[in-house]
């Protein structure tokens, strides 16, 4: 065994170190990734139309709301910014929320596709959020994961069809329409 590999000089950082960084960063597992370059003009789009249907489609719940990237801090290692994600029961009185969301929509682009294919994939698994949407803005298509007894499966895949998603804090599901995005 060389030296390189008996030991690992990967810098390990907290949401304290975290928090004196400038741009815009996630944190997972103590390993910092950028968030740059900034997202193109049709990512931007497609995420201000998912707010837009997903707060109206909220309107009626009392519990839950529909936000833009903002810092979900898991621990004290791991402090992630999905794209888009639904909230209950979660109070915004912090600079960042606590409780797995229950929906969490992700816009792949060519700087972030493997870490949201995989690597936040199994995160937001392992946390327990409970729809993971993966959007594909070149193809049009979304695919839709919902978690069952601790593992992701497939929902869904939709290019112009309308989803339920049930979210217990609302009680009952609502309709979203995939076509209206693109």
């Amino acid at each position: 065994m060389t030296l390189a590999h008996k030991y690992d000089y990967t810098p390990i950082y907290s949401y304290e170190d975290y928090l004196h960084w400038e741009g815009k960063w996630e944190l997972i597992y103590g390993t910092a990734f950028a968030m740059s370059p900034m997202p193109m003009p049709r990512h931007q789009k497609i995420s201000n139309k998912i707010a837009r249907y997903l707060d109206e489609a909220l309107e009626e719940c009392q519990a839950c709301q529909a936000l833009l990237p903002v810092d979900w801090k898991i621990d004290n290692s791991t402090v992630v910014q999905p794209d888009n994600l639904v909230v209950c029961n979660d109070p915004l009185d912090k600079s960042y929320i606590q409780k797995a969301p229950k929906i969490i929509f992700e816009i792949l682009s060519p700087s972030t596709m493997q870490k949201d294919l995989h690597l936040k994939y199994e995160l937001y698994q392992n946390e327990g959020v409970e729809y993971y949407v993966i959007i594909d803005p070149n193809d049009s298509f979304a695919k839709i994961y919902r978690l069952r007894e601790g593992r992701y499966i497939k929902y869904a895949q939709a290019h112009d069809e309308s989803i339920a998603f049930e979210i217990e804090e609302c009680g009952s599901a609502f309709e979203f329409n995939f076509g209206l995005i693109w």
